[in-house]
């Protein structure tokens, strides 16, 4: 029996391997939506640094580095981000930098999922509590989200500017997970994504105003 079980987590194990991706950052499968793009390759890895167009003026619009060829529905998105502010930051810029995942062909609905790290050591309680932020688009953004349902959509984690965090989104029909930094539980659970449980798409690295974003380590681990 215990021979058995050691087959069967062995089973288990490559079948996880086999389906996880490690995404290539070069930039031969990078399509910049409403953002400027560069990519670092001098230490060995492929970093991917990218700032919104200062043309978007609106908050939450699809200003992402679109990953092609992927077409996400249920499974688990990790990625490592490090946020710096622009010296053209406004005092309400908060070093906006997540991930959309499930973004139709024409960019026009997807879901985020992104962190505010200036708020996740500020002095201000209300701040922290917005630290974590949830929106879908074209309809859900956080300004009508934080009206119509206060808290429900942000959360409050430990973090700060010019430092990896490493995201992972585990996403199920309605349900997405968001863990910050190998954290065994969640810091903020959405049940009930705008999209529909059915919706699937390409995954993207997102930024928003006065952010200078930068991403490596992408991986995706498609499940039914």
């Amino acid at each position: 029996m215990k021979n058995i079980r050691i087959i069967w987590f062995l089973f288990l194990f490559a079948a996880e391997s086999a389906y996880s991706q490690k995404i290539n950052l070069d930039g031969s499968n990078l399509l910049p939506n409403k953002v400027n793009m560069q990519i670092d390759n001098s230490k060995g890895e492929s970093i991917v640094k990218v700032v919104k167009d200062p043309a978007v003026k609106e908050a939450d619009e699809p200003t992402f580095v679109r990953i092609n060829n992927t077409d996400f529905k249920n499974g688990i998105i990790e990625v490592e981000v490090l946020s710096r502010l622009l010296p053209t930051a406004s005092r309400t810029d908060r070093g906006f930098i997540g991930l959309a995942f499930r973004i139709n062909e024409t960019n026009s609905r997807f879901e985020v999922l992104y962190i505010r790290p200036t708020n996740g050591r500020a002095e201000d309680q209300v701040r922290r509590n917005h630290s974590i932020q949830y929106f879908s688009f074209p309809d859900y953004k956080y300004d009508r989200l934080r009206k119509e349902e206060p808290e429900k959509y942000e959360s409050y984690a430990d973090m700060g500017l010019n430092e990896w965090i490493k995201m992972k989104i585990e996403i199920k029909g309605s349900q997405a997970k968001l863990f910050l930094n190998n954290n065994k539980q969640p810091s903020l659970i959405v049940n009930d994504l705008k999209q529909g449980a059915d919706s699937s798409g390409a995954v993207g690295l997102f930024v928003d105003v006065g952010t200078e974003g930068y991403f490596r380590n992408l991986k995706i681990t498609p499940s039914n």
